[in-house]
């Protein structure tokens, strides 16, 4: 049973992963309530040519409305944005998207970093992220910050991660708020308050 969070505000989330997260966000998605009160940003690595198969996956599997992130678009609840392939996905202050095409950060664009790091700096402590399985150590630094802005860290445990390299890393580096097993990720996020 996932930990009760009722006094965790949260404005965002952001989810990043890599290798081995896809199969976490299938188990995650159908038991997403229809109305939740923020916007969830999924960053995941992946190759550029399959854009739209992730988008009518998740959507399949949940009632959530899912698009792939649009430069200038606003953030609105209960919408899954994901971000596209080979672009760094920023928030801006008035919580639009910015997509760059910037150098890889990690050897990865989009950069879980940098996506935690820019709705950090906006939502402050009322940011929820949540980094799931991969094999770099992408999303590291930005958990760093998202702990410097009073936002909340949570990291799938590694132990139940397909690669476990990326939460492990996150875990030796960040101060979580929670470890959760992929299994109580979606009781987490339903109970959390916006």
């Amino acid at each position: 049973m996932a930990q009760t969070v009722n006094s965790i505000p949260c404005a965002a989330l952001i989810i990043g992963g890599s290798a081995g997260s896809l199969d976490v966000l299938l188990e995650i998605f159908p038991n997403l309530k229809k109305d939740l009160g923020f916007p969830i940003v999924l960053v995941i690595h992946r190759k550029a040519s399959n854009e739209s198969l992730l988008t009518d996956l998740l959507q399949s599997r949940t009632t959530l409305k899912v698009g792939e992130a649009e430069e200038k678009e606003l953030l609105t609840a209960g919408k899954v944005f994901i971000a596209p392939a080979d672009y760094h996905t920023l928030i801006e202050d008035d919580c639009s998207i910015s997509l760059d095409y910037s150098e890889k950060v990690n050897y990865s664009r989009p950069s879980i970093d940098v996506t935690f790091q820019s709705a950090a700096e906006v939502f402050k402590e009322k940011l929820v992220c949540i980094l799931l399985s991969g094999s770099n150590a992408d999303g590291v630094e930005g958990l760093k910050s998202v702990n410097n802005y009073g936002g909340k860290v949570v990291i799938q445990n590694p132990n139940t991660a397909i690669m476990p390299y990326m939460p492990q890393q996150a875990v030796l580096g960040v101060k979580p708020n929670v470890v959760l097993d992929s299994y109580d990720m979606a009781d987490f996020i339903n109970n959390l308050n916006n």
